[in-house]
Formats: structure tokens, C-alpha cells, sequence
């Protein structure tokens, strides 16, 4: 071997440094085709995610207006303000926020620079998925997983758009890696960084990263190397640095007296611990969740305006067609891969399955008998642990063929999974009719193939191509279709409309958000429809941005630097449609529904005598679910006091005159 061909210190004779095959990987040692494929996938992934994202224009506005908020002003930025003002914030904490806020300052304010964020996170979680697989599992293995996590409906949805849903994922996946590396090499810092990324997943969307932490802490504790105690003490360390991670921002917000911050929107009493276990947190799951857009789902078996509860939940309404393409060959391969699978207490492929196994159930379990808030797209969380799981069972599974008995169950799980793809491509009946029967033939031929004899090596490429096809033809389908199709409001869901849905049917789903060119303009084909009552406003619904016209832009725009607000607008989405229109701040009165008791009257006056606020926009929108009412007093007292006039369909009073 010539000087030449030596590979560098740090680095593996294919030219890839040893840090970095090993991070990804588990090892050095990789097949040629190994990284290129890996590469690949991440390359398909990129397109699929970034593919004309641009479409869904502002996506959900009551975001994009936090984002413009913050990216003009740092104090909106640290607490995540609806405005730029600091009138009130979101109802989540400002993790995502943050994100965008920094794309928009690095390339201006359009739909593209505040949803590149998170395609990008799209394409690390297909990474990060990938690199926890491989550390156990071969490279076949890992690209399937990365695929299916890739292909699945609502992940390309979440990762097209705003909402916090993009970055929990990939904080949840990364707290996953961190806790494989942890149970591979019972090193603490691994644990710790684990504990890192559950705390960030608080500061994106609360209460909800902490669904997976008995997973990942009974599995360490379970299956980590070293003694009881040493395995106490690691879970104990990484629980502070949960703590940590999430309670420097809580403190700072809980301990800034009210007067010099934003008000907490979404909560009663401005506070940030009311909103993680109230609306926010506990009440997503009793239902309780006082100024609420509406009530909560309800008893199993009548329901309420979030669909009925139970065990069944995931698989009814338009939530199977979101997620559960999988679910039901998931499970199945799960139990035959721990039956199959042999291994002491730290076998790390056993401990990897178990994590991701975990994962699915405490998940799924939580959202189907969640009786608060509950949207389709939540689902999303359940990604990433589905295609782990089905990845490896139907790995563990293949590597069995040559047995009777794994032949007959792989050709079983097949025929299960075709058959509930052909159920939900049909409840889009007038959609593609001609696909679910050409799953349900694949599927038959990939079964009769799983039952043969896997001898040669074309038989297994072609049994292998048949039931991959079959399995993934009508998510990928479904997925292509999100990905073609503008999406806009805060209530949004992946693929074509399909034939029963969730009770209510707020506005949003298919329909882009206001685009740049016309930011004003309000999303068009939405699916339901919960209209709010505008009572002379924009016209739009409860979770819709208001249209904006030239006129009236160009109007509120007028001599906007000399008031805080150019503006007031009952409601964040309402305000948000103008505070897009204009890039100037907009106050939202009552935060995200209306009904936060921000501000008082008092203040409203106080703000209209300073002449800090230049109009008040008419409206007062929907259901408040004992919330505070102080913004219909406030549209009462101007409408009492001042003189309406209308300007491109909207009514709006000057409070200057």
C-alpha cells in the first residue's frame, strides 16, 4: 500500500472519519454501499420535505405572526410573543419559535424561510432514526425505518408546517439515540444528554415530551450495563438535567414580575405553570380546560367535539389515515421479534426494540384516551417509534424465512396490512378508486411469494420489492398527495379528504395560508368550518387569519410609527392575518381564542388615552369554554364609543378621533 492510499489519523479507509461512522453507524466498519445509501435517503427525504414549500403561504398564521414578532424584536423572540409589542404570547412555550425566528432574520420574512426550519428537522429525524437503528441493527434495517418514517402521511405534513410538532419529534428521536448510546456504554453523559433533549421538548410544547420518559428511563434502568444503584443514580442525573434544560426559561418568566413581560396567553392568571398543567397540560387530558376553544372529547362511547375515546381512537375519523397505516403490523412484528429475540438483560437490539416499543404504546395509549383537545396531527409523535418497530420485527422476521412458521405470519402480517390500506384508501372513495385494489393484489402476491421457500437470490429481490410495494404504496400515495397540496390553519390533516371526520371540524386542514404576495388573503378550501363570530370583522373562522385587502393594509400601515399597535384585533388568528399583512405589531385581545383576560378594560382604555393603539378591528370570536370575557367587553365599549367605518368588507373604528 502506497503513502497515498493510507487513510488519514481519525479517519476509516473509505475516507469517512472514524467519530463520525461510529456516531452513525455503532461501528468503522461499513459495507461501500452503506453511505451512499445513507446519503440517499436523506437526499429523497430533503426533496420530499422541501419540494414547493412555499405553498402553504403563511401555513398557520397564529405562528407566523409570533415568528415575524420575533424576529423584529428580541424580547418577542425570548418569550415568544404573538407581537412584537409584547402584548401577550402563544399558549406554547417559544423552543420552535425560536427556529424560525432566526431563519426569518437570516433570510428575511417570507413562507419559505420560516418553514425551512422545519423540513430541515424532517430530514435530521430520518437521520437520527436511522443512526439509533443502525447501532444494533444492519443497514438495511436502519434505511427501512428512515423510509417509513419518511413516507408517513402526517410526518410529511408536520414537517411542511409551523406548528411545534416538527421539533418535539426530532427532540424525542435525539432523546432516544442519546438513551441507546446510554444503555451501549452505561457512560452518564449519554443519559444526560437524553435528559437534555426531553427538557428542550418541554420548552417546545410542554407536558407532552415528558409522555416518552417512562420509556426511556424504565429501559436504561432495565437494560444498562453496571449496577443497580449506578442505574438509579444515571436516571436520577438525567432527571435534573431535564430540570435543568426546561426550568431556566420557566424561572426567568415566573420570576420577571408581570408588569415587565408579556402576559402568558393561554392561561387565566398569567401564568406559565397554570398553562403547563392546566389548558395546556392536565386538561388535555381530563378534558378541563377552562377558555378552551371548546369542550373535551368525552366518554368512549358518545364523544364530543374531539371524537370519542378508547382504545379504537387512532383507527376512526381521519386519524387512521394519518398514522396507522403500520400500526397494526407494528404491534404484531413487536411481540414475534421479542418472542424471536435472545439476549441477556443489556442486549442492546432487545433494549432498542423495547424503547421504541414503549414509545408507541405509552403514546398511543395517552392520545386514545385523551379527553381535552386532540388533533389528528398529534399523531405525529407516534412516527418515529412505528417505523423503528416495524422495521426491526419485520428484519428479526426475514431473518427467519427459512422457517415454516415465520413464512406463515410474515405472509399474515402482509395480508393484514394490505387490507387495512385498502379500508383507508377507501374512505377517500372519489380519490385514486382504482389504488386500494391494486394494494389488495400486491399484498396477495407478496403473501403467496412470503410463503415460498426463500432459496435464490432473485426470489428474495422479488419478494422483498412485492411486499415492500405493497405495504408502503398507499402511505407514500397519501404522503405524495400532502406534499402536493397547500395546507393552511391551525387544525390541519395529511392526504385527501376522506369520508368521516372528527366531530366539530374546526376550520383549516387542505387550503393554503395567506401567501407572501397576498398576505392577507384567507386560506381556501378548508375542511369544516367552525366559524366564529366576526360581528363586522374580516370574514374567517375561529382558526383561520382574517383576509386583508390592499386598502386596508395600506390604511393600518399609515403613520405606523407613532403607536405601539397599529392596531387591535380580538383574538390572535384574527390579529395575526393583519400584524402578516402590515409587519407592523397587531394586539391580539384575549390571546389565541379570545378569552384570556388580557388585557382588562382598564388597560384597553388606559393604552386608547395614551395613543398607543390607532384602530380597533369589529369582531368577537367563537366559544370561550369559561373563559375570561373581557374581549367582548372591550369590542362593546369601542363600538359604544367610537364610529365605524368600512374599509375592503371589514368594519374598524379609529381610536384616535
Amino acid at each position: 500500500m502506497t503513502t497515498s492510499t493510507l487513510p488519514l489519523r481519525g479517519e476509516s479507509r473509505t475516507g469517512a472519519p472514524t467519530w463520525a461512522r461510529r456516531l452513525l453507524f455503532g461501528s468503522a466498519t461499513t459495507a461501500r454501499w452503506e453511505r451512499p445509501a445513507f446519503l440517499g435517503l436523506l437526499a429523497v427525504t430533503a426533496i420530499l420535505y422541501l419540494w414547493n414549500l412555499s405553498e402553504s403561504g403563511w401555513a398557520n398564521s397564529f405562528y407566523s405572526a409570533a415568528v415575524q414578532a420575533g424576529s423584529s424584536n428580541w424580547e418577542a423572540f425570548f418569550y415568544g410573543s404573538s407581537d412584537a409589542a409584547n402584548s401577550i404570547t402563544v399558549d406554547k412555550p417559544p423552543a420552535s419559535l425560536w427556529l424560525m425566528a432566526l431563519s426569518v432574520r437570516a433570510f428575511g420574512l417570507s413562507s419559505f424561510s420560516i418553514l425551512l426550519p422545519e423540513a430541515l428537522m424532517g430530514v435530521a429525524t430520518v437521520g437520527v432514526l436511522y443512526a439509533t437503528v443502525r447501532r444494533s441493527f444492519s443497514a438495511r434495517t436502519a434505511l427501512l425505518a428512515g423510509g417509513v418514517l419518511a413516507l408517513t402521511p402526517v410526518a410529511a405534513l408536520m414537517f411542511r408546517f409551523n406548528n411545534p410538532d416538527a421539533l418535539l419529534v426530532l427532540l424525542l428521536t435525539l432523546a432516544t439515540y442519546f438513551t441507546v448510546r446510554g444503555i451501549q456504554s452505561g457512560k452518564l453523559r449519554w443519559v444526560l444528554w437524553a435528559g437534555a433533549m426531553i427538557g428542550l421538548g418541554f420548552l417546545t410544547k410542554q407536558l407532552q415530551s415528558f409522555v416518552i420518559l417512562p420509556a426511556l428511563a424504565g429501559v436504561y434502568i432495565a437494560a444498562a450495563p453496571g449496577g443497580w444503584w449506578r442505574r438509579i443514580w444515571h436516571s436520577l442525573a438525567a432527571l435534573g438535567a431535564v430540570v435543568v434544560s426546561a426550568g431556566w426559561w420557566v424561572a426567568i418568566v415566573e420570576l420577571v414580575p408581570a408588569s415587565m413581560r408579556p402576559y402568558i396567553g393561554g392561561s387565566q392568571t398569567n401564568s406559565f405553570l397554570e398553562l403547563t398543567f392546566g389548558y395546556n397540560g392536565l386538561g388535555r387530558l381530563t378534558g378541563s380546560e377552562t377558555g378552551s376553544v371548546t369542550g373535551g372529547g368525552g366518554a368512549t362511547t358518545t364523544g364530543g367535539q374531539w371524537g370519542a375515546t378508547g382504545i379504537l381512537r387512532l383507527f376512526q375519523n381521519e386519524i387512521g389515515g394519518q398514522i396507522t397505516w403500520l400500526l397494526p403490523a407494528a404491534l404484531v412484528l413487536a411481540l414475534v421479534a421479542f418472542v424471536v429475540m435472545r439476549g441477556g438483560r443489556s442486549d442492546l437490539r432487545r433494549a432498542t426494540l423495547m424503547l421504541f416499543t414503549a414509545w408507541l404504546a405509552i403514546t398511543g395509549l395517552t392520545f386514545s384516551f385523551a379527553q381535552g383537545i386532540f388533533h389528528a396531527y398529534y399523531t405525529v409523535a407516534l412516527a418515529p417509534a412505528i417505523a423503528a418497530v416495524a422495521a426491526i420485527g419485520a428484519s428479526v422476521l426475514w431473518s427467519r424465512r427459512m422457517e415454516g412458521w415465520s413464512r406463515i405470519i410474515s405472509a399474515v402480517v402482509v395480508l393484514g396490512t394490505v387490507t387495512w390500506s385498502y379500508i383507508l384508501l377507501s374512505e377517500a372513495s372519489t380519490w385514486l378508486p382504482w389504488l386500494g385494489p391494486v394494494v389488495l393484489v400486491l399484498g396477495l402476491v407478496a403473501a403467496v411469494l412470503l410463503l415460498l421457500p426463500q432459496g435464490g437470490k432473485r426470489l428474495m429481490v422479488a419478494t422483498l420489492g412485492v411486499t415492500l410495494t405493497a405495504a408502503l404504496l398507499g402511505p407514500t400515495a397519501w404522503t405524495l398527495d400532502t406534499v402536493l397540496t397547500a395546507h393552511g390553519g391551525s387544525i390541519v390533516t395529511a392526504g385527501p379528504t376522506v369520508a368521516s371526520g372528527m366531530g366539530g371540524g374546526f376550520g383549516g386542514g387542505r387550503g393554503g395560508g395567506a401567501p407572501p404576495t397576498a398576505r392577507g388573503t384567507a386560506p381556501t378550501g378548508t375542511r369544516g368550518g367552525f366559524a366564529g363570530r366576526t360581528g363586522g370583522g374580516g370574514a374567517r373562522s375561529l382558526l383561520n387569519s382574517a383576509a386583508v385587502g390592499t386598502a386596508l393594509s395600506s390604511l393600518l400601515k399609515a403613520n405606523a410609527t407613532k403607536y405601539t399597535w397599529v392596531a387591535a384585533a380580538v383574538g390572535s388568528d384574527s390579529a395575526a392575518g393583519y400584524q402578516l399583512a402590515t409587519q407592523e405589531a397587531v394586539m391580539p385581545i384575549g390571546g389565541f381564542n379570545g378569552s384570556d383576560p388580557s388585557p382588562t378594560l382598564a388597560d384597553f382604555q388606559a393604552d386608547v388615552a395614551a395613543g398607543k393603539i390607532h384602530y380597533f378591528i369589529g369582531g368577537t370570536v367563537g366559544q370561550s369554554n369559561g373563559g375570561s370575557s373581557n374581549s367582548s367587553t372591550i369590542a362593546s365599549w369601542v363600538e359604544a364609543h367610537y364610529t365605524a367605518k368600512t374599509v375592503d368588507g371589514v368594519t374598524l373604528y379609529d381610536l384616535t378621533q
